[in-house]
């Protein structure tokens, strides 16, 4: 969607862009000067397959202050992006023929990898009711004897769902039960999050050994550019996901790294700058999509996504004929008639919603969704 929204804008149309999946935010002042001072300082050589000692060291003091979690560095395993972390994860642990459970709506890549590992996707589907979360009585009905792994993500996206402490407890009882169930836990939104504290279910008894943690520098702190992703595995796990990694990108960006150890130990203001700014778009897009006709919207508690269910308008025709069969035929009539670019929800395990991101201005939001509200108007 965002390269057809980019031809358009090339032959002169003025496309806003509510596709993109990344922070519309700089990278912070001191994180850019710390880049400038490890070229000066010539950290130009190969890095460490998995991560410099102090980026190491840096990552366990963020997950102590921040999650209360202790690792040490021999636990983390530093990527080219929290894609290839997942990546490395995946493709470690999961057997051909093993199921990996995952909650749709579910980032587009987490099926793709399952699939690449020739693993079986297990799809367990939410719905808006349920705030897109699921229960622990799904959960517990969806693992068997072939379940390798559960993986899902909190804060979500692309539905904006937040698990609450509580709630995570609660899997975390139906985990114990099937002991040869790994958890991968996607927390690469952990900043962006507009109600309760950020929680991990690694914090419960037992779940640490057996929960691998995804992070990265590209949502908090807007880096998406500089492709630096880690995770906090069991040591067994760590090892596998290196020696994969070992022989296939090797050490991530060693200027990259430099800065990643400045970002995670400095003060998180910048960050918490960036989130309200969010929270300031977050209750503008709720308003606006709650006042167009039929469509319905889980409130996001994270993340800067929201996920409307547009399935009503299936069925109807453009202005020019033609007929709006499914989620992906709305995107399209969007993008090309109100020069709107969004994502279709079948991308993400749910055809009856479609992606808007609320990481664009105040100003391009409110004026891509009085396009979007007319445009659903236009149909018949």
């Amino acid at each position: 969607m965002a390269k057809l929204g980019r031809e358009l804008r090339s032959q002169g149309h003025d496309v806003i862009d509510l596709s993109i999946g990344e922070p519309d935010f700089d990278v912070p002042q001191h994180v850019k000067d710390a880049a400038k001072k490890a070229i000066d300082d010539n950290w130009s050589h190969y890095s460490p397959v998995a991560g410099y000692p102090d980026l190491k060291a840096a990552v366990c003091e963020k997950l102590k202050r921040d999650n209360n979690l202790e690792y040490a560095p021999e636990n983390i395993v530093v990527s080219t992006g929290a894609k290839q972390s997942l990546a490395n994860i995946i493709l470690s642990i999961v057997n051909e023929g093993e199921e990996v459970i995952i909650p749709t709506p579910y980032w587009v890549t987490y099926a793709a990898l399952v699939q690449l590992g020739k693993g079986i996707v297990k799809e367990l589907k939410t719905t808006p009711q349920s705030r897109y979360k699921i229960t622990p009585k799904e959960l517990e009905a969806a693992i068997t004897s072939n379940t390798k792994a559960f993986l899902f993500s909190s804060p979500c996206n692309p539905s904006g769902a937040v698990y609450s402490k509580d709630e995570l407890e609660k899997l975390a009882d139906v985990f114990r039960k099937h002991p040869q169930v790994y958890i991968i836990s996607d927390e690469i939104y952990e900043y962006i999050n507009y109600g309760s504290s950020h929680e991990s279910i690694a914090q419960f008894d037992g779940m640490k050994d057996r929960t691998i943690i995804v992070n990265g520098l590209s949502k908090g702190f807007a880096m998406t550019g500089w492709r630096l992703g880690y995770i906090a595995a069991p040591k067994e796990i760590a090892k596998g996901c290196e020696k994969l990694q070992g022989q296939m990108t090797s050490g991530a960006n060693s200027v990259a790294q430099k800065a990643a150890v400045v970002a995670l130990t400095s003060s998180l203001q910048p960050t918490m700058d960036m989130v309200k700014e969010f929270t300031r778009r977050r209750e503008r897009v709720v308003e606006l999509l709650q006042a167009i006709p039929n469509v319905e919207l889980a409130i996001p508690d994270g993340a800067f996504y929201a996920f409307p269910v547009v399935k009503a308008y299936f069925g109807k025709s453009t202005p020019a004929g033609e007929k709006i069969n499914n989620a992906d035929d709305l995107c399209m009539y969007l993008l090309n008639t109100a020069h709107v670019s969004t994502v279709t929800g079948s991308a993400f395990g749910d055809g009856d919603c479609i992606r808007l991101s609320f990481a664009n201005s105040m100003t391009n939001i409110e004026k891509a969704l009085a396009r979007v509200t007319k445009a659903l108007a236009d149909l018949k």
